[in-house]
């Protein structure tokens, strides 16, 4: 009985560091959007769903799950360019609940537009590695395991990214002060542009990763969104390590907790988790000091 007890806690532990990544893909980008902009977007869950649906037709046509996750990433982020353009740059400086309420629209009008176009019934995408290996007393499929490494590869990616290149320069030294940056000749439109890009394909990747595990549907952004912002919370607001720790805990919380009560109730330790952090830690556990 002990043993089996120990082999369900690896395997959740295990289930917890991937669903954690996938969360913690989804509130990076959100993090990240931001960060640089200070929109607060409602809509983010959206582009990991349309990531996911994209990813699920471009792999029925083509046969490659790893193509697919292009063409998804690809799409997303030129659907991100167009959104940041056509809709949140006319309404840049006004009242934030402007912002608020055009990300909501924008939320609601793509999950009609998805169940209008591909219906009501779930998409099934199969595993592109169906192997298995042993991990102490049982076996793990090697994909969770695989999906791992690419959310830690985007992630080192991206620190390199944003420390190492030009671009990365410009988008720290916005996060930092948009106004001074502007000053100083670097092209904010252009970073809030392609910030939000970025924060769109990183979700429509999480997106496609997740699709073999937990299938794609269109309220599957509901579903992840509202983790999501207790992450971005929890973590920090625009701090992009903040929310990548905080995501891996939240996680190995509700996952761990689930061992012994329903998944269901397991949930509500995330929820204790934020308002224990708004109550002794309010800026999160890896705030950043922005000047506007």
């Amino acid at each position: 009985m002990q043993e089996h007890l120990i082999q369900q806690i690896l395997m959740q532990a295990l289930n917890g560091l991937v669903w954690g990544m996938i969360i913690a893909l989804v509130a990076y980008g959100l993090s990240l959007i931001f960060g640089i902009m200070d929109v607060v977007n409602f809509a983010h869950g959206e582009f990991y769903m349309v990531g996911a649906y994209v990813g699920w037709f471009a792999i029925k046509y083509t046969h490659n799950f790893w193509l697919g996750l292009l063409v998804a990433l690809a799409f997303v982020a030129l659907a991100g360019i167009l959104v940041e353009a056509f809709t949140l740059r006319p309404i840049r400086g006004r009242d934030p609940l402007y912002t608020l309420m055009a990300m909501f629209g924008l939320s609601i009008f793509t999950q009609q537009l998805i169940l209008a176009i591909f219906g009501p019934l779930a998409k099934e995408v199969k595993e592109p590695l169906a192997t298995k290996i042993p991990f102490f007393a049982f076996e793990y499929p090697l994909y969770r395991l695989i999906v791992v490494g690419i959310a830690f590869a985007i992630f080192i990616f991206f620190w390199l990214f944003l420390q190492k290149t030009k671009y990365g320069v410009w988008v720290r030294a916005t996060m930092q002060d948009n106004v001074m940056a502007s000053a100083m000749g670097i092209p904010v439109k252009l970073v809030y542009t392609l910030t939000f890009a970025l924060g769109a394909g990183i979700a429509a990747t999480s997106g496609v990763l997740v699709a073999p595990i937990f299938s794609v549907y269109q309220t599957m952004g509901l579903s992840i969104i509202v983790s999501a912002f207790i992450v971005v919370v929890i973590g920090g607001l625009g701090s992009l390590q903040g929310s990548v720790v905080a995501a891996i805990l939240v996680a190995e919380l509700q996952t761990l907790s689930s061992v012994w009560i329903s998944p269901t109730y397991a949930k509500v330790f995330s929820f204790l988790a934020l308002i224990f952090v708004l109550l002794f830690r309010p800026q999160g556990l890896f705030s950043i000091s922005k000047r506007r």
